[in-house]
């Protein structure tokens, strides 16, 4: 199914990396994005639902305090904060800090301050 095309939908990031494999591998190994290459040889991702689209860029600094802060929707942030620590990332504000929403935040391996958001029920 193509993704869907609306005025105002937010449909590509671009995220800071020291290295673009390892951001690559960290983000694939965590959230399950499709981490692809492109004709021109840099390398890409689709998130899990296929409506938004992104890469990783080496021209920024990595965004280590959070100003503007996306989150990711994920199935169980517990479980989600497990798999960043396995990978690499870092646990920059645990479950809790948002209550009653569930959310955490994290440090990807190249420094950039992501959230995490599990729905409620």
């Amino acid at each position: 199914m193509p993704p869907t095309l609306a005025n105002g939908k937010i449909c590509y990031v671009e995220i800071p990396a020291a290295d673009i494999a390892l951001s690559a591998e960290f983000y694939g190994r965590v959230f399950g994005w499709n981490i692809r290459h492109r004709s021109d040889g840099s390398i890409s991702f689709d998130d899990t639902t296929g409506e938004v689209s992104g890469s990783w860029v080496l021209d920024r600094s990595p965004t280590a305090r959070p100003g503007l802060l996306v989150h990711v929707m994920v199935d169980s942030v517990a479980a989600t904060l497990d798999a960043i620590a396995a990978n690499g990332g870092e646990i920059v504000q645990p479950i809790g800090a948002d209550a009653p929403e569930i959310t955490a935040r994290f440090r990807d391996p190249a420094g950039n301050v992501i959230g995490l958001y599990q729905q409620r029920g």
